[in-house]
């Protein structure tokens, strides 16, 4: 009998029993009092997550249907859009820009660099309608400094669109402090759910974009949206994923009960146990500003090993699944994902795991090395 596999992954990510539960609990008519309350709760958890009071819309989606319901509620077709792209989630912007016949600037970094704020700034020009980035981007584990690139844009009338999917719930966002446009999440990483919900918080100068909007959309409309949640029973426009709603309202309770603060505290001590590990195995990490990246470490694998039959070989063995590199890193780079439900007993497992196939594989992993490091970093606290 095999034991349920840990998910050390940029997303899904483990999901507390609690959240499960909820998730399994009797199913709520969607039009009724009940999942009024449901949905209200689950809102107001997410603005005091996003630190906002403008208004947030859910929907039943993954992480990509938010980012286009982002662009086509802002955009119509011929605008410009500045895409700051720092790994594959930023390709997927400016793809999701171009589908929709945006006229793209892309400001395109190698992978594993963070965009810097004079350099979005030099490439703002007056016609461009928005700056499009990723918060945290999970392809190569780097952080974006959010704080510095908002502040320029505040200077521009450009919008701004922040895809925090990776993101909210392990890395702080003040989305009113910052003055972001447009952030957009989803539950399945940093908020410890199930995937299939998606939401994005809209400021007042992204409601007037909207107005003019001219993309073509419907299922992802935000007007319906807001609607449907200010009437006297909040509700979704169409059929939501009620499950998902009931898991989401008790994950929110347990962020809450934990205490924010403190759930960033947990992801920076997990990410810097996993950095020391690798360097006690003299493994290179790929991408700049680490102390930042607490969401995800990209690893080079070493000379002669697939990254790819590296995380296949301590899936088999140990039912603990990495990620393997997307895109160009395929094969040379794997990651291990270290955000929402994860504990020092989940990182100890991993590094012991990763020793044991590292050594099966040819690499000279001494044994105990990574754990010894990793409990070096929890034996701070």
């Amino acid at each position: 009998m095999r034991k349920p596999e840990i998910l050390m992954t940029p997303g899904p990510t483990p999901v507390p029993a609690d959240v499960l539960l909820a998730q399994g609990s009797p199913i709520v008519y969607h039009r009724g009092p009940g999942y009024a309350a449901v949905l209200r709760e689950c809102t107001e958890g997410l603005q005091w997550l996003l630190n906002t009071s403008n208004d947030v819309l859910t929907y039943t989606a993954s992480g990509s249907g938010g980012m286009e319901c982002a662009v086509v509620n802002l955009f119509s077709p011929g605008d410009r859009a500045l895409v700051v792209s720092v790994g594959n989630f930023g390709e997927r912007f400016a793809k999701i820009c171009t589908t929709y016949g945006l006229d793209v600037k892309l400001l395109e970094y190698e992978w594993g660099k963070v965009a810097r704020a004079e350099d979005v700034k030099q490439a703002l020009e007056p016609d461009i309608k928005g700056v499009l980035i990723q918060h945290s981007e999970t392809s190569t584990g780097v952080v974006n400094d959010i704080e510095s690139i908002a502040a320029v844009v505040k200077d521009h009338p450009a919008l701004l669109v922040v895809d925090t999917v990776s993101g909210l719930g392990a890395t702080p966002l003040m989305v009113d402090e910052w003055g972001i446009d447009v952030a957009v999440g989803g539950v399945q990483k940093g908020l410890m759910m199930s995937p299939g919900i998606a939401f994005v918080s809209v400021s007042d100068a992204a409601w007037q974009a909207n107005e003019t909007a001219k993309c073509p959309r419907f299922y992802l409309d935000w007007g319906p949206v807001r609607d449907a949640y200010n009437r006297k029973e909040p509700e979704n426009p169409y059929t939501p994923a009620v499950s998902l709603y009931l898991g989401l309202r008790e994950a929110v309770r347990l962020l809450r009960e934990e205490g924010i603060d403190n759930v960033f505290a947990r992801h920076r001590r997990n990410s810097r146990a996993v950095k020391e590990a690798m360097a006690a195995l003299g493994l290179d990490l790929v991408g700049e500003d680490l102390d930042r990246a607490v969401c995800v470490t990209a690893v080079r694998a070493p000379e002669g090993i697939n990254g790819d039959e590296l995380t296949a070989l301590v899936r088999s063995r140990f039912g603990i699944v990495f990620a393997p590199g997307q895109g160009k890193w395929k094969g040379k780079v794997f990651r291990i994902g270290h955000l929402g439900y994860i504990d020092a007993g989940d990182v100890l497992q991993a590094m012991a795991a990763l020793e044991s196939c590292l050594s099966e594989m040819g690499y000279p992993a001494k044994p105990g090395a990574a754990v010894a490091a990793a409990e070096e970093v929890y034996a701070q606290r």
